[in-house]
């Protein structure tokens, strides 16, 4: 009876002395630059310093902002943009990831993959425009075309460090203890290149937006980037603002959903 009492407190004292966490707290020194700079904005427009033709102050910003969510504008572009960001990420991401693993898992594959991926990866988006409208014409495949190129390098890139990064103490040791080949990839190299992988996902995502704004700009009738456009052509510097305001907006969105995927899947780092 003394042995079961004393084995229960045994196991019961590592569990009383685990640490509690503490919940995290809103950095507030993290929102002065921002509102300093809003007050500066806003200072400069009413002194006449920033003239509305250069720069809408920002409740005339704000404004605009609401006068197209009401008139229903700015949802259509929303929703556009973000079918076209869907579309791309998808197809980069499995190209990314499949070209990566290849590369990263293979020498024969990174000899014939690593090379032409890295010519292309060196382009820019401006100057494969022209060639992808006469490919694909001015509608939405260009777009998404350019957005799956944004995705897809980035990705690869750090799939191929991930892989090629696995601890090699790691993956001696599996060995040692008899896995086979695929174990080892799905227990020890694929783990282990995991934090790589969504690292490679959040400068995806941004580098995403980026190739939309630049796709969106050129030869396109819907969309934010389309919103922003028009807005130009008539001096609404208020509704531009507000369409460079939702693309920062989706970016942010996005990064905090992968940052928070990141926390729920490496949840094993900080034990």
């Amino acid at each position: 009876m003394s042995i079961s009492t004393t084995g229960v407190l045994t196991r019961a004292r590592p569990a009383a002395a685990r640490p509690r966490r503490r919940p995290r707290r809103l950095d507030l020194k993290r929102w002065i630059s921002p509102v300093v700079l809003l007050a500066a904005w806003q200072l400069a427009s009413a002194t006449g310093v920033l003239p509305p033709d250069k720069l809408s102050a920002p409740w005339t910003v704000v404004q605009a902002g609401i006068e197209a969510a009401r008139s229903g504008e700015l949802g259509a572009a929303f929703a556009v943009s973000l079918g076209r960001v869907g579309a791309g990420f998808a197809l980069g991401a499995v190209a990314g990831l499949l070209l990566g693993v290849v590369s990263g898992l293979s020498r024969w594959g990174e000899a014939l993959v690593d090379p032409p991926v890295q010519m292309l990866r060196t382009l820019p988006f401006l100057g494969l425009i022209p060639l992808f409208i006469l490919w694909f014409g001015i509608g939405e495949e260009t777009k998404i075309v350019l957005v799956a190129l944004g995705v897809a390098f980035p990705l690869y890139l750090n799939v191929h460090s991930g892989i090629r990064g696995a601890d090699p103490a790691l993956v001696e040791a599996s060995r040692a203890l008899g896995f086979s080949r695929a174990e080892r990839l799905w227990h020890v190299v694929l783990p282990g290149a995991l934090p790589q992988t969504l690292v490679g996902l959040r400068q995806s995502l941004g580098l995403a937006w980026l190739a939309l704004i630049v796709g969106e700009t050129v030869n396109a009738d819907a969309g934010v980037g389309y919103l922003i456009t028009n807005a130009r052509e008539f001096l609404r510097t208020d509704v531009v603002v507000v369409g460079l305001v939702l693309y920062a907006l989706l970016g942010l969105v996005t990064d905090a959903l992968v940052r928070l995927l990141e926390r729920k899947v490496l949840r094993w780092r900080t034990r």
